[in-house]
């Protein structure tokens, strides 16, 4: 008789998940397409960019360095006002990735490319030898990745999209009421059904991956799920995913928005990253049924050097309404459990050796995500390169660390929390030397006044009044 097989969940690979698109500029001048988005996203995941007709283009491509000058000042502005350490004199290089162009279903003879932001010359850099721009986002994530090659580590990344179509913003009211994956939410014909299925395809025709859609649980709440990449190309697909997302629900009337909790008599909207660890030199770590030492490492180090993720990952006082006990956001104690939804990072599909992964909860959409995928893989990394133990047990069963008493966590292991607010997160964020210093303090200066800014914006500009400081958030993310 033959052994029954459990195994379950689709086996993905580095090698089989990191696409690469050629760029074939007769093709796209074949097919149509008339113009280039030349896209970046600033430290507050504001999406900015420059279109130009494909002509100009592709004379830029004919350059050294192709690419176009942006102010130094772009990365340092919350709608106009400039954030200190910034200043409206100097230029940077943005030179063109060609490796990330997308189609863009919303306006069809348009396709975006993302780039990293360089120097214009070395004598311009603080840092010898070097063109990078140290607050680039995209580069940082790119550092990150490289670091772990060096280790012979890669990571395959899946980020979910969860966001709230609205009828209005001001006053808020979202477009109908649902329950989680209740068919009821996507009843044939109704408009938001249609708005929802238009999204789906064209994330479809934009060469990523899509898994499949649901409602979720807030009113007008849907989610998006996609297939794993490799850390860069996820962070721009998702970029991107919400960029479909603004575009068509606004052609058809909807406000979209990613806000990390708009009714606070319901659960938030999140970004949840998906992380597998693979080793490039050994394909037999992951055959148990059990944590492989690599992954119970990486673990580690995630868990270690969580507090001082939110000020990445959760980088606005709004964040912090999500991300609370009991709401299964991942609640505010440090651990891990198999499948638990109460924990920061739940472990999923735990007897799998193919489909295997850690679902990181600590995220919204109010984060970059090159930067907040570059913090969180370092952190893990960290925990490998050191071989951290996991000190930390499985925390499953019935009853959540927030539950149990002090006796309980304890024997868990379970001993600190999350930052309960966004000032603890920055100071969190600081005081971890480890994660903070490879970032670097040009970096860590810089996105920490910009953060700094954005949230006094956010919170302050109109007294107090709650009202129209949530129409802001939803306007703004």
């Amino acid at each position: 008789m033959a052994t029954p097989n459990y195994e379950h969940g689709i086996s993905y690979s580095p090698e089989e998940e990191n696409p690469k698109f050629a760029f074939n500029l007769p093709y796209l001048e074949h097919q149509g397409y008339k113009y280039v988005r030349v896209q970046w996203l600033d430290l507050t995941n504001q999406l900015r960019l420059r279109v130009m007709p494909l002509g100009h283009f592709k004379s830029l491509l004919q350059t050294p360095r192709p690419g176009i000058p942006l102010g130094q000042v772009t990365l340092g502005m919350v709608n106009m006002s400039l954030a200190e350490g910034f200043y409206p004199i100097g230029d940077y290089l943005y030179i063109f990735d060609l490796k990330s162009w997308r189609p863009c279903p919303y306006a069809p003879s348009h396709i975006s490319v993302f780039g990293y932001f360089q120097y214009k010359s070395p004598s311009d850099s603080p840092i010898a030898g070097s063109i990078s721009v140290p607050s680039c986002p995209r580069s940082i994530l790119a550092r990150l990745v490289e670091d772990a090659k060096l280790a012979n580590i890669e990571f395959l990344v899946g980020l979910e999209t969860e966001f709230i179509l609205l009828e209005e913003t001001e006053p808020v009211k979202p477009s109908g009421y649902h329950s989680w994956s209740s068919a009821k939410g996507l009843i044939s014909g109704a408009k938001h059904s249609l708005v929802v299925e238009e999204i789906a395809d064209a994330i479809r025709d934009s060469n990523i991956r899509l898994e499949m859609y649901h409602p979720e649980s807030a009113p007008g709440q849907f989610e998006m799920v996609t297939g794993p990449l490799s850390p860069l190309r996820a962070a721009d697909a998702q970029v991107h995913i919400r960029e479909i997302i603004y575009n068509i629900s606004r052609k058809h009337g909807f406000y979209a928005t990613f806000a990390p909790r708009v009714f606070l008599n319901g659960p938030g909207s999140s970004a949840h990253a998906h992380i597998s660890v693979h080793r490039t030199d050994d394909f037999t770590d992951r055959e148990s049924e059990s944590l492989s030492p690599l992954e119970e490492q990486f673990l580690s180090g995630m868990l270690t050097h969580m507090r001082a993720l939110p000020a990445l990952t959760l980088p606005t006082p709004a964040s912090y309404k999500r991300v609370v006990d009991g709401v299964w956001s991942g609640g505010t104690y440090i651990n891990w459990g198999t499948e638990n939804r109460e924990a920061p990072v739940r472990l999923c599909n735990a007897r799998s050796t193919t489909s295997r992964n850690f679902e990181v909860r600590i995220l919204d959409a109010t984060a970059n995500p090159h930067i907040a995928l570059a913090g969180m893989l370092k952190a893990g990394l960290e925990g490998i390169v050191k071989e951290l133990p996991l000190s930390i047990r499985d925390c499953t069963g019935k009853v959540t660390a927030a539950q149990m008493d002090e006796a309980g966590r304890k024997a868990l292991g379970i001993e600190k929390r999350l930052p309960l607010s966004w000032e603890e997160g920055r100071e969190a964020f600081v005081e971890d030397t480890v994660i903070s210093g490879w970032f670097g303090e040009e970096f860590v200066n810089k996105y920490l006044s910009v953060n700094k800014l954005l949230g006094d914006i956010l919170e302050n500009s109109d007294g107090g009044d709650e009202a129209k400081k949530l129409t802001r958030l939803v306007e703004f993310y």
